[in-house]
């Protein structure tokens, strides 16, 4: 039984988020490496860059408004502090 997939498995937001996630693992964990620590200390430092980034990524790569409308932009006058003073 053939089954068609209509949708990709990761979207493109995410696929963003692993991949800037992985490569500042690589990067992490090469620098460690190649300063003496050792392969093995390398790939801990490199896994626990990766796990930090992508929480890091998530919350700076904007997600895609839900309603359709434009996020309002700060400064804007509306929000905290509008009309005093």
């Amino acid at each position: 039984m053939e089954t068609s997939v209509d949708r990709p498995l990761l979207s493109l937001r995410t696929t963003l988020v692993f991949l800037l996630a992985s490569l500042a693992g690589a990067a992490a964990g090469a620098l460690t490496a190649y300063a003496g620590e050792g392969t093995p200390r390398g790939a801990l430092a490199g896994l626990a860059a990766a796990g930090v980034a992508v929480r890091f990524f998530d919350r700076l790569v904007a997600a895609e408004p839900d309603d359709g409308r434009p996020h309002r932009a700060a400064g804007d006058g509306g929000g905290e502090g509008a009309g005093h003073g």
